[in-house]
């Protein structure tokens, strides 16, 4: 069974994000990273290109485990990818408001933070993290 690539590294999460070659996407990686460690109380880990906050750990029938961060997301080319790791099922009502997204299965797609109502966003991440907490202890 192969390793998971996504795993915790001591890399400097600041001079990840510094390193962002678009701009928008920089800025809003550190308007992520302040607002996520808010919500979060928890320190950023950069796990591969994702920025984590806490840890949690999966096996599936298949026997294929590893960790995870509880929350996190990463500046991607395409869009600013946000990581719901409990999924979308039960925060329909808050992304009719959210404001412009894509959803992948645990993925939040964002172009631009500024597309986004933010107080939207602090709630579905507030919530999404808690779930994770409660469940995975």
């Amino acid at each position: 069974m192969s390793e998971n690539k996504t795993r915790p590294t001591d890399l400097d999460v600041t001079e990840f994000l510094t390193n962002v070659d678009h701009q928008t996407r920089r800025e809003d990686g550190f308007a992520l990273l302040e607002m996520m460690k808010e919500i979060t109380g928890e320190t950023a880990v950069l796990w591969g290109s994702i920025v984590g906050f806490g840890s949690y750990h999966y096996k599936y029938e298949s026997g294929r485990e590893g960790d995870m961060p509880l929350i996190g997301f990463s500046p991607r080319k395409q869009s600013m990818t946000v990581y719901i790791m409990p999924g979308f099922d039960e925060y329909d009502e808050m992304l009719g408001k959210l404001g412009k997204h894509k959803i992948g299965k645990a993925c939040l797609y964002i172009n631009k933070l500024a597309d986004v109502d933010e107080t939207i966003l602090r709630q579905l991440i507030k919530q999404a993290y808690d779930h994770m907490k409660a469940t995975n202890q």
